[in-house]
Parts: C-alpha cells; sequence; structure tokens
C-alpha cells in the first residue's frame, strides 16, 4: 500500500485558533478521501507561530534553524501540501508570507496545495485570489481550483458535508485535493537512483 505525505501549514497567531481548526478540517476531509481509496496517509500539521523567532532571526543570519530547516524540508517533501492563513489588513500574515519566503521557488513545483484562510468577514474572501494564488503559482505548486475561506460567522452556520455550508465546502475542497495528490506520480526520494538519459535511451534500443 503506497503511503502519501500530507503537510498542513497553519499561521494562526492563538491558541486554540479558526486558523488551526480550518486547518485541521481540511487534512481530515483530504484524509478521508485518500483511505477510501485505499492509501496509507501520514499527516503533520505545522503551527508556524512556534517558528516565528527562527523565521525572525533567519532573515537576520541568512542560516536556518535546526527546526526551521527541518520544517522546510517537511513542507518541500510533502507529497500534497494544505496552507492556511488568518486574513491581515486584506491579506495573507507577514508570518505566513515570511515562511514561504524561505522556501526555494522551485521546491513546491507541481505539489499539490490547497488553500485556506480565516477572517472576521466575508467581505475579505477575495484574499484566496488576490493574495494566495499568485503567491503559490510563483512557487509553481499545482494550486486545488477549490479553496476555503472561513468567516467568524461560518464557523456556527450549521450544516453538514452533504448541505450547503462550511462543512460541504471543506468537504469539496479537500476531496479536489486528495483527488490531485492521489493521481500525481509518487515523488523520487533520496535513495532512488536518477538514471541517466542517455542509459534510459539505451535501454529503449535494446529493447
Amino acid at each position: 500500500m503506497q503511503t502519501l505525505k500530507l503537510v498542513a501549514v497553519s499561521a494562526g497567531l492563538s491558541s486554540p485558533s479558526s486558523t488551526r481548526l480550518l486547518a485541521d478540517r481540511l487534512l481530515q476531509a483530504a484524509r478521508y478521501r485518500l483511505a477510501e481509496q485505499e492509501y496509507a496517509v501520514d499527516v503533520e500539521v505545522v503551527e508556524l507561530r512556534d517558528l516565528a523567532v527562527d523565521i525572525a532571526k533567519n532573515f537576520v543570519t541568512g542560516f536556518p534553524s535546526e527546526k526551521l530547516q527541518e520544517t522546510i524540508d517537511k513542507v518541500t517533501g510533502a507529497d500534497g501540501v494544505i496552507a492556511v492563513t488568518p486574513v491581515f489588513t486584506a491579506s495573507y500574515s507577514g508570518l505566513f508570507k515570511s515562511f514561504f519566503d524561505l522556501i526555494d521557488p522551485t521546491a513546491l513545483t507541481g505539489v499539490p496545495v490547497l488553500l485556506g484562510a480565516t477572517g472576521g468577514t466575508a467581505r475579505h474572501s477575495l484574499v484566496l485570489d488576490h493574495a494566495l494564488r499568485p503567491l503559490f503559482a510563483y512557487l509553481r505548486a499545482s494550486v486545488s481550483p477549490t479553496a476555503v475561506y472561513a468567516a467568524s460567522e461560518d464557523w456556527g452556520s450549521g450544516g453538514d458535508e452533504y448541505t450547503e455550508g462550511l462543512p460541504a465546502r471543506i468537504t469539496r475542497a479537500g476531496n479536489e485535493f486528495a483527488d490531485t495528490v492521489a493521481a500525481r506520480p509518487a515523488r523520487r526520494t533520496d535513495d532512488e537512483e536518477i538514471v541517466p538519459f542517455e542509459k534510459q535511451l539505451a535501454d529503449l534500443r535494446l529493447d
């Protein structure tokens, strides 16, 4: 059974936070979908608030701490990434942007990414298209078509995964994201041998 690794990045500052809650719900929806397709799923949530000092020091020194480097490696090595930020001044948070500024622009090439954001009012929902999508387009990620914005009132709106409301949007987004992750070829690990192109051509001629 193939094991897929999903990493959720939450930029929530409080504990608990609606940003972390949305990240957990999206991760759960994707995990259920992949389990239905008989994949083993390894999940992890990264809380950026725990790395705030390390991120700031990285910008000053130019070198990541061991903890920060491990986190970057987890995110860039994942089969799929869920990225959720609170909305500050009509955009993603500074902590969220600072973390992804530390990731090499090619490290997420082709990696499925599901976007989420939280805010106090539904008026800020366009942050998903105006700020988050351009950021991950620059990082060359494969951004899931359905993103989820959760305003404060959405958490008490009721509904379930089959009806309108936040639960239904989470389920739809999680399913689409999971299907994209499942359809993507498995990522090469460092232990796998890279076969030179010339050898591949030679093998084809022998056939």
